[in-house]
């Protein structure tokens, strides 16, 4: 008898999901979400490295994804916060399983490598 192997494609929703959360910078950007900072400058402190460019462009995403929701609030100067939404909070349990697995399998960076423990 011959055994035949059965190649299982990658769905289209989960590989949609990973480049979504996948895409660089995404994931650094909603943890510091996540910890409670909703302000651009904030946002682009807490993320080593990243362009205003970049962090804009990300942010763009995630509200257009509806993971995110930019919220203006009416000051002088106007100021802009950003917010997770239902969705976006729903990812919770993915953030924390890649902080524990990060944890056990990645080593810190150098003291002068590109961020610090989370």
């Amino acid at each position: 008898m011959t055994a035949t192997t059965e190649i299982h494609k990658v769905c289209a929703r989960f590989h949609i999901a990973v480049e979504l959360i996948g895409a660089r910078w995404t994931g650094a950007v909603l943890r510091v979400i996540f910890t409670g900072h909703s302000r651009y400058a904030q946002i682009r402190e807490a993320v080593p490295g990243i362009s205003d460019t970049m962090l804009a462009a990300r942010l763009r995403t995630l509200e257009a994804e509806g993971l995110v929701e930019r919220v203006v609030l009416p000051a002088t100067p106007v100021q802009v916060e950003y917010h997770l939404t239902e969705k976006g909070r729903d990812l919770a349990p993915v953030l924390e399983a890649m902080i524990a697995w990060s944890h056990k399998w990645i080593p810190l960076p150098s003291a002068d490598g590109p961020a610090a423990e989370t």
